[in-house]
């Protein structure tokens, strides 16, 4: 029951922010003229489906790991695509592969900007009812022989950046700091009417996340003022919603560049399992903890997106982006050789993301002890 529970909340994450992704694409698409063939939400056998009055197949496919739009006139993976022979005057207005450069890139760019929107507007509806986490950034106590008393912080003092992103909230603070354990940050603070630049080294503290999984986390050693969850009015929610997306841009960007200059373990990087299983501790601790999981999600599939990785939308912009400097689009061998390498990274991001879901795996982890 406990596996069927799993899999229920990670398909009740997953499937709205899919839909979203590919909605983007097939609204921008069929803005401009674009001819939509499929819209499918999963992958292989589809499992249920319909037709609309403009020709598109809408459908559910049984592997529900991601989602596409086919369109008219663009291969399935590969560049554009206009099939080689010669098609109608009516078929070249429907065509993807005759659009100007600059709807192209709106039709591929929607996908990912699709995420992020859907990401402020949860948020915002959040902060609207429930009510937004507020504490001010300002330090009441400072633990002895911490990394804030080594670098200086003293009582009082407020904290308006870290790591060279501005703070309004004490819990902004927290969350940088977790990502630096025992790496140098720039902290700037405002003292008796005046800033102040400090460098502290937050101190690394082993924790343990709701999957049982430890993580260092950085330590700074201060206390905040009192907090509370303050609702906002809808303009102001907007506003803080699209801060907050921004903020989880920035610090997904940061964790993933750690990794790859190696100040962070890269088996910390999860897959599908991990976020099976953190769907369902979401769903466990409540329903704002879900949508706000939910949003988390789709800001981070709509960063890796981005990603210019040929196979993803970043990699079909980054082919755009040199046809608009050059002139033409890459030759046709370039661009297989880069489909290539894009699916070789992929497949193997995806191989090595499940490995590191399969080692947590607690039956895993007793076989491993049993053996070593």
């Amino acid at each position: 029951m406990g596996f069927i529970v799993t899999v229920f909340w990670f398909l009740v994450v997953l499937t709205p922010i899919v839909f979203v992704h590919e909605f983007g694409h097939y609204w921008v698409a069929r803005r401009n003229g674009v001819r939509v063939e499929v819209f499918a939400v999963g992958f292989g056998k589809e499992l249920f489906g319909y037709t609309d009055r403009a020709g598109t197949r809408w459908k559910f496919c049984l592997i529900p790991f991601g989602g596409y739009v086919k369109m008219f006139g663009q291969s399935d993976v590969g560049p554009d695509d206009d099939g080689g022979e010669e098609i109608s005057e009516a078929d070249k207005k429907e065509s993807f592969f005759y659009k100007r450069l600059g709807q192209k890139t709106a039709i591929v760019a929607a996908g990912p900007i699709a995420n992020f929107v859907f990401a402020i507007v949860v948020f915002a509806v959040l902060f609207m009812t429930v009510g937004q986490a507020f504490t001010p950034a300002q330090v009441s106590e400072v633990r002895p022989n911490s990394a804030a008393a080594e670098a200086g912080l003293l009582p009082g003092d407020l904290i308006v950046e870290v790591s060279g992103r501005s703070i309004q909230r004490f819990e902004e603070v927290q969350q940088l700091i977790r990502l630096h354990p025992g790496l140098e940050v720039e902290i700037i603070v405002e003292r008796d009417g005046g800033l102040v630049e400090l460098a502290a080294t937050p101190g690394v503290r082993m924790e343990t996340d709701l999957l049982g999984d430890e993580q260092s986390i950085g330590v700074l050693g201060i206390v905040g003022v009192g907090g509370v969850f303050k609702r906002q009015n809808p303009l102001q929610a907007v506003w803080q919603a699209i801060r907050e997306t921004g903020r989880l841009v920035s610090l997904t960007g940061t964790a993933l560049g750690q990794m790859v200059s190696g100040d962070r373990g890269a088996d910390e990087l999860g897959g599908p399992i991990r976020i099976a299983q953190m769907s369902g501790s979401a769903a466990a601790a409540g329903l704002p903890s879900l949508i706000i999981f939910a949003a988390f999600l789709s800001i981070n599939l709509g960063l890796i997106n981005l990603f210019p990785i040929p196979l993803l939308d970043g990699g079909h912009l980054l082919f755009y982006g040199y046809e608009a400097v050059r002139g033409k689009p890459p030759g046709e061998r370039a661009q297989d050789v880069g489909l290539k390498i894009g699916l070789a990274f992929v497949l193997g991001l995806m191989v090595f993301a499940t490995f590191n879901d399969l080692v947590r795996l607690p039956l895993i982890k007793q076989f491993v002890a049993l053996i070593s």
